[in-house]
């Protein structure tokens, strides 16, 4: 196995704690030994890096890279760089991999010279220990090869499917060909990372058979209580990544074939902001979310996305909503005094 083509497996590790060694050692025990684990440690301020060290002490084929905290962005784009593999993954130093989940992958995708081999995960709320699968069967099973355009189109449209780098691996030097890369301080970020990605895959499989286990916390990104202008600032990010899923529909319309599924992601994305506006019960910071979603174009882009009866209609009522909610006088006074740097 170790003449086998070789996996780069890519760690960020901010504070992991007590969690980061049993992530470490779900990697030690995977069935394909063929990898070299690079941790990227981004300025931790606990014990996660002395950890790091000590493994890469231990086992010759881990190293850590150290880096002043600069986000997972970052320190992924710094593991990507320094990456010798033919395939890459991404592991979230939180989390655990189940055994064969490597040896699964690479074998799909040397068998069928695949740029991206995905599998399904497990979800898990780590504080009540709930178990559940990412992508039920009944919505999505195993397929054969597809492109990468193919792939996205029928992931997506189960809608359970979710934008995340871990479930797979990837072919470094198409990665490096277009010369991709993950969007520095942006949360969320696998959501472009992996929809340009597929835009280039020429050859894409997935398995239904779960092979990574994720972990939910109070400190998950998603399930952060977010109050005030730091609510505000989080659906800034959601906002950016529409104006970037519309410009890659656009900048690739002439290159792949843009499904509808494509666009109404954008449209999707954009009604987790409305959604956002209904749930703030502090008007001043409503508000402000309110000014966002127009002065930075979303609102254009959350319309002119649709594709189905259903979205037309969700669209349809945001827009009654979002102009009847909005305080123009306020609206027209914050415009006036600042530009709201959300494009």
């Amino acid at each position: 196995m170790n003449d086998s083509p070789k996996l780069s497996v890519i760690i960020p590790l901010y504070n992991a704690g007590e969690h980061f060694a049993a992530c470490m050692d779900s990697l030690l025990a995977q069935t394909w030994t063929a990898l070299e684990i690079i941790i990227v440690n981004d300025g931790s301020t606990d014990n996660s890096a002395s950890i790091a060290q000590a493994y890469a002490d231990a086992h010759s084929h881990i190293r850590v890279i150290h880096q002043s905290n600069a986000g997972a962005s970052v320190a992924r784009n710094r593991g990507v760089e320094a990456a010798t593999g033919d395939y890459v993954a991404f592991v979230d130093a939180d989390d655990l991999l189940y055994p064969r989940m490597y040896e699964t992958l690479m074998g799909m995708a040397l068998r069928d010279d695949l740029d991206v081999a995905q599998c399904n995960a497990d979800w898990s709320d780590r504080s009540s220990g709930h178990t559940w699968l990412s992508i039920p069967t009944d919505r999505l099973t195993s397929t054969g090869v597809m492109t990468g355009p193919d792939w996205l189109r029928k992931a997506l449209a189960t809608r359970r499917w979710t934008h995340v780098v871990w479930m797979g691996v990837y072919r470094l030097s198409l990665i490096r060909d277009i010369k991709l890369t993950f969007v520095p301080g942006l949360h969320h970020q696998d959501i472009l990372w992996t929809t340009e990605f597929m835009f280039n895959a020429r050859r894409a499989r997935y398995t239904q058979e779960a092979y990574y286990k994720y972990f939910l916390h109070n400190q998950s990104v998603s399930r952060v209580k977010r109050q005030g202008t730091q609510h505000a600032q989080y659906q800034r990010h959601y906002i950016k990544i529409t104006r970037l899923l519309d410009k890659l529909n656009n900048d690739y319309a002439n290159k792949i074939p843009v499904y509808p599924e494509f666009r109404e992601q954008v449209t999707r994305e954009a009604l987790r902001v409305c959604h956002s506006v209904r749930k703030e019960k502090d008007n001043d910071i409503k508000q402000i979310i309110i000014a966002d979603i127009f002065s930075s174009g979303m609102y254009k882009r959350l319309i002119k996305n649709v594709r189905t009866p259903k979205l037309a209609y969700q669209a349809m009522l945001w827009s009654y909503r979002l102009y009847r909610w909005r305080d123009k006088s306020a609206f027209a006074r914050r415009t006036a005094r600042r530009p709201i740097r959300v494009r």
